[in-house]
């Protein structure tokens, strides 16, 4: 998946809004106020997303992709990934499993609102 595609799946979310809280390089798009992604825009790029059940989640999904996952700066220990976008294609998260993992950081942000802040 590309950096343009994932910032459009990102932003296609209903109450998706795209905010620059540490400058220029990174795109955060929040829900609410809450932050589900974090977009690097430095190319190739990469994205931090909520790991949706649980930090084993988490864990499971660096097992399964080392050269292109990792633990998100900060956030990791909360149960935080960062997908690399630039991976070779033998490594990458394929491109509907990152829709996936958008989707869910997405699911896991908004259950925590308080139900009438929810889009």
């Amino acid at each position: 998946m590309r950096l343009d595609e994932v910032i459009e799946h990102c932003l296609g979310k209903p109450g998706a809004v795209e905010t620059y809280p540490f400058g220029e390089h990174v795109l955060v798009v929040k829900v609410a106020g809450k932050a589900f992604a974090f977009i690097g825009l430095e190319r190739p790029g990469s994205v931090g997303l909520k790991c949706g059940a649980s930090r084993e989640e988490a864990a499971e999904l660096r097992e399964r992709y080392p050269e292109s996952v990792g633990v998100l700066d900060y956030l990791g220990r909360y149960g935080w990934n960062r997908v690399d976008l630039g991976a070779s294609p033998a490594a990458a998260v394929p491109g509907d499993e990152l829709r996936e993992l958008i989707d869910a950081s997405y699911a896991a942000v908004r259950a925590k609102l308080p139900p009438a802040r929810r889009p």
